[in-house]
């Protein structure tokens, strides 16, 4: 293993804004001193405890770090359909990231590439310019609306996970009898699993914030976003064609 050198950088008891700083310039001269040198194919880029996932065009591979295989997204003695709809549905979002409007920019090698035909990518911008339409007009808090555009890659990502989830469950079935759990179908608790990793409770400065910078929706949106976009989730709930989570214009990318 090689592990990263920290020696130049400084921590000082007491001073917690200026070691925020000071790390904030250690790793922007870190990434900088990487220009102009080969790929190093063996650094990631999260810790091994890091609940997260990320696609890592350069690389054109997924990384799972040991944090996210835990509940809720993830646990041996869970049923299948709820790990399909957590660790199942990150597993799509990762993929999928390689096919969303900054993903699609890398080809196979990982070489910034334009490799579609314009064909393609005009189909492509007609497809998401729904989804950048559909999620600016959820509104975070207040008066502050979702940006669509800054979220597009994450939402394409977030749509294209659950429905290659919810097809590789069903697929996972071989044609077996799914079984009924606690009252829930299996399809509903593939659904049910996506639901409950992004149950989250947020104040509402933070709300704002987000809102204005991080390119991932508020988690309800993450939800509701993407089940309301989808035919399989109203016949598995049964919904009636004027319940709320039946869109009269679906938005799908993948």
């Amino acid at each position: 293993d090689r592990w990263r050198d920290y020696t130049a950088l400084t921590i000082e008891r007491g001073d917690a804004a200026g070691n925020s700083h000071r790390a904030n310039r250690f790793e922007f001269h870190r990434q900088v001193s990487k220009i102009g040198k080969p790929l190093d194919k063996t650094e990631w880029s999260m810790t091994p405890p890091t609940v997260n996932a990320y696609y890592n065009p350069l690389e054109n591979n997924i990384n799972f770090p040991a944090g996210i295989l835990q509940p809720p997204f993830y646990s041996a003695s869970a049923d299948r359909g709820v790990n399909f709809g957590g660790a199942g549905a990150v597993i799509g979002h990762e993929l999928t990231h390689g096919f969303d409007d900054q993903g699609r920019q890398f080809d196979a090698r990982g070489n910034l590439n334009d490799w579609w035909t314009a064909a393609d990518a005009k189909a492509f911008t007609e497809r998401t310019s729904c989804i950048v339409d559909q999620y600016a007009g959820y509104t975070a808090i207040d008066d502050v609306k979702l940006n669509g555009q800054l979220t597009l890659g994450e939402n394409t990502a977030d749509n294209g996970g659950l429905r290659v989830a919810l097809m590789a469950y069903v697929a996972s079935l071989a044609g077996g009898e799914p079984r009924v759990l606690d009252g829930f179908t299996s399809e509903q608790r593939v659904f049910m699993g996506w639901a409950q990793v992004w149950c989250e409770n947020r104040r509402p400065e933070y709300e704002r914030l987000q809102a204005q910078t991080n390119p991932h929706a508020p988690g309800r949106y993450r939800v509701n976003g993407v089940v309301s976009n989808m035919p399989e989730f109203q016949k598995a709930f049964s919904c009636k064609p004027d319940a709320p989570m039946v869109r009269p214009r679906t938005c799908r990318v993948w």
